[in-house]
C-alpha cells in the first residue's frame, strides 16, 4: 500500500489553507516548533482509519510548513503507533505529555483508545482533537479540553437505524460489531436506537476481529430472522469476512452501518466484487458526489490537487479531509491565539463557528464540543467508491 508523505506540493484549496499560517503576522519563538502529537493505530487489524488519517495529515503539515509555518514557526509531528491497543495509546500519551511535551495531540482514531486516553489528557489539561464516535468521549465538564470532529454515536445511530426502519421499511434487525471498547459500546447504543424505533433485534453480539471464520455467526442471524444486519467495526479483514460468508450462503440481505465497510482495503480483501452490494454505510455530505458527478467545489478543488500525491482509492475520502482539517484547526488556534499554551488554544476552539473545513464545517463552544452538524450526514452505497467517496444509497436524497 502507498502512504505519501513527503515532498507533497499543494495547490488549490491547499494552498488557501495552508497561506493563512504564514507570515502575515509578526513571528514569534522563531526556531522554536510547533509540536502536535499524532496517535495513530497504523498497524493492527483496526489500521484502516489512522492511514487514511495519516496521508491527510502529513500533506497538511507539509503544506504548512511549506507555506513558511504559523507566524514563522514550523509543526513538528510527533507520531505514535498505537497499534489499536489501548495500553499503548496511554504509554504514548503519557510519553508525548511529560517527554515529547507536545501542545496539542490528535486522535487516538477509535474510540477504544480514546476511552483509555482522554481522562490523562484532560489531567495534563492538553488540548486535544479527535475523530471518535462514543458519546461519553466529549463531555465539557469533565473533559473540557477534547473536541471532536466526527459524529457522535447518537447521531450515527439515529442516520443508520432512520435509514433501515424508515427508507429500507424493515423491522428485524442484527447488530454486531467487533470486541474492541468502540465495538462493544456501540452495539449496546445502536440496538437501542432500532428499538426505539419499534424495530426487532433478533441478534445482537460482538466478534473477535481476528476470528477466521465468522460463519456460525451469521447463520444465528439468518436464523433469526434478520432482515439486514448493522456494522460495527473498522477492521477491513473482519467486514470481508461478513461479505464473503454472506455471499457463500447465498442469502441475500444488506448490511448497514460504519464507514470502513466502504474502505478500499475492503474492496481488495473481498472474493468477488459481487460481494460489496447491499452495503449501505453512513456517509458525509462533502464526501458524496452530486448529481453533476462531482463533490462540492472546494473538496473537488482539493481532489484534483492531490491527485498523484496521495492515494485515495484504498481509502475513504472522508478520513484524509479529517487528518487535514485537525492539523488545520490546531494552526489555526496558534495563528489566532498567538501562542502555544494550551488554554490559547483551547480557547480559541471555543469560540469556532462554521470553521469550513474539508471534511465538514465546524462548530464548538464552551458547553458544545461536538463539532459535526447532523445535517452534514448521509447514507451511501459502499461499493460505489471512487477516491474515497461516494454515491447516495437508494432512496436517501
Amino acid at each position: 500500500m502507498k502512504t505519501t508523505r513527503r515532498g507533497l506540493t499543494f495547490g488549490g484549496a491547499s494552498l488557501a489553507a495552508a497561506a493563512g499560517f504564514g507570515l502575515a503576522r509578526p513571528a514569534i519563538a522563531q526556531g522554536d516548533p510547533i509540536r502536535i502529537g499524532w496517535l495513530a493505530a497504523l498497524t493492527g487489524p483496526s489500521s484502516a482509519p489512522a492511514i487514511g488519517f495519516d496521508r491527510g495529515v502529513h500533506h497538511a503539515v507539509d503544506a504548512i510548513n511549506a507555506a513558511g509555518g504559523v507566524r514563522g514557526r514550523k509543526i513538528e509531528l510527533i507520531v505514535r503507533d498505537t497499534q489499536g491497543d489501548p495500553t499503548k495509546a496511554v504509554n504514548a500519551a503519557q510519553e508525548m505529555i511529560s517527554r515529547a511535551r507536545v501542545h496539542a495531540i490528535w486522535g487516538p482514531t477509535n474510540s477504544g483508545e480514546s476511552l483509555a486516553t482522554t481522562p490523562i489528557m484532560a489531567r495534563a489539561k492538553m488540548p486535544d482533537i479527535h475523530p471518535c464516535f462514543v458519546d461519553s468521549l466529549i463531555d465539557t465538564t469533565k473533559y473540557p479540553n477534547a473536541f471532536r470532529m466526527a459524529p457522535s454515536n447518537s447521531q450515527i445511530d439515529d442516520a443508520v437505524s432512520g435509514y433501515g426502519v424508515d427508507v429500507m421499511k424493515l423491522k428485524r434487525f442484527a447488530v454486531i460489531g467487533d470486541t474492541t471498547g468502540y465495538g462493544t459500546t456501540t452495539v449496546n447504543s445502536s440496538a437501542a436506537a432500532f428499538a426505539k424505533r419499534g424495530a426487532e433485534v433478533v441478534y445482537k453480539a460482538t466478534i473477535d476481529a481476528t476470528q477466521p471464520d465468522v460463519t456460525p455467526d451469521m447463520l444465528r442471524m439468518r436464523n433469526g430472522g434478520a432482515e439486514a444486519i448493522a456494522v460495527w467495526s473498522v477492521s477491513p479483514g473482519l467486514i470481508s469476512r461478513l461479505m464473503n460468508t454472506r455471499a457463500n450462503m447465498g442469502w441475500d440481505v444488506a448490511f448497514i452501518g460504519h464507514p470502513a465497510m466502504g474502505s478500499g482495503e475492503v474492496g481488495n480483501l473481498i472474493a468477488k466484487p459481487e460481494n460489496w452490494q447491499k452495503t449501505y454505510i453512513l456517509g458525509f455530505k462533502n464526501c458524496s458526489f452530486g448529481a453533476d458527478d462531482r463533490l462540492p467545489a472546494h473538496v473537488q478543488e482539493f481532489v484534483d490537487g492531490v491527485r498523484g500525491k496521495i492515494t485515495l482509492e484504498d481509502t475513504t475520502l472522508w478520513w484524509v479531509l479529517a487528518g487535514v482539517d485537525a492539523i488545520n484547526l490546531i494552526a489555526r488556534a496558534v495563528q489566532e491565539g498567538g501562542n502555544t499554551e494550551a488554554a490559547s488554544i483551547i480557547g480559541y476552539w471555543n469560540t469556532v463557528r462554521n470553521y469550513p473545513g474539508l471534511f465538514a464545517s465546524y462548530s464548538w463552544s464552551p458547553t458544545d464540543h461536538n463539532g459535526l452538524p447532523l445535517s452534514d450526514l448521509v447514507m451511501s452505497e459502499a461499493n460505489t467508491q471512487r477516491l474515497g467517496a461516494y454515491k447516495l444509497a437508494p432512496g436517501y436524497g
